[in-house]
């Protein structure tokens, strides 16, 4: 019993991690700058992509295999923060001050336009670099065995948690990022470059997406339509955790990641809408999500 119990608890945790990591940057994205980034699915393609490529290059070569991993991070970061911040600067900049609703299109259109544009440059066919999943080896409880893969990736997601929750709470740019949520006319007053916070943000955000993409490219075939299921995954983890919420993004995550595990040992014709019945359990009665942010008012 206790060691059924333990892999369930081991498959939520791994699937826990890969929805944290998937749906943090879209919930830092709103939080300060409120964009639902649709386009956010893209990001996470590019840096499957870009770590297709990356680890491609370096198996070739014969480079250290442990160093991989670093690669993977250095590929996912070049990418997000290449890209994200030339669309803010000279797209998304322009559109602030219109209705929410234009700026999800606008970047639903992104989203379209990025689709295409990585079928341009990598092509339509799947990509494998099972090879940083496999170098790590395994673990085993009971008679199941897992890949420490997972034990890096859940690593990581705390790690990003950690790192989030510390520049957040502990350091000046985080007091200003907090003073822009809150309300940026006034802290444009006050002296905070709040373009220049704006596109910080939205770099990173998008260099988080492309992290999760390239860290779980070896663990999949990396095909056109990744960012589709992300997109939608990651939206529905925000939602249920509160727009702009990191502690829900993070509750989110985990409750939607257990349940998954449960129903996939238990009962696994339930698992393609579970993730999707936790939301709107969470949502019929706390409509704003788990940790809603106070937005202020004014007068």
């Amino acid at each position: 019993m206790m060691s059924q119990i333990m892999i369930v608890l081991v498959d939520g945790l791994n699937y826990s991690a890969w929805l944290f990591l998937s749906a943090v940057g879209l919930t830092l994205i709103y939080g300060v700058m409120k964009i639902v980034n649709v386009a956010h699915g893209s990001f996470y393609a590019l840096g499957a992509y870009m770590a297709a490529s990356v680890i491609g290059i370096w198996t070739a070569n014969g480079y250290p295999p442990y160093l991989s991993y670093l690669a993977l991070l250095g590929a996912a970061i070049v990418g997000g923060f290449v890209v994200g911040p030339l669309l803010e600067r000279f797209l998304l900049r322009y559109q602030y001050e219109k209705d929410e609703v234009v700026i999800l299109l606008i970047t639903y259109a992104l989203f379209l336009v990025m689709e295409d544009a990585l079928k341009l440059v990598w092509g339509v066919d799947p990509y494998f670099i099972s090879e940083p999943y496999e170098y790590l080896g395994n673990f085993s409880i009971g008679d199941m065995s897992y890949p420490n893969y997972y034990l890096l990736m859940l690593g990581l997601a705390l790690i990003v948690g950690l790192v989030l929750t510390v520049v957040l709470n502990k350091t000046r740019f985080g007091r200003m990022l907090i003073s822009v949520i809150h309300d940026r006319e006034i802290s444009a007053a006050m002296g905070i470059d709040v373009k220049k916070i704006f596109i910080l943000t939205f770099g990173v955000g998008c260099s988080l997406a492309a992290i999760a993409g390239a860290f779980t490219a070896p663990t999949i075939s990396v095909t056109p339509g990744l960012g589709v299921e992300v997109i939608v995954l990651s939206f529905a983890v925000v939602v249920t955790g509160g727009l702009g919420s990191l502690p829900g993004v993070a509750l989110a995550a985990f409750i939607m990641g257990l349940v998954r595990a449960f129903c996939i040992h238990y009962a696994p014709q339930l698992e393609l809408f579970v993730i999707f019945s936790v939301m709107a359990l969470v949502l019929a009665f706390r409509p704003r999500g788990l940790f809603s942010l106070a937005e202020a008012r004014k007068i």
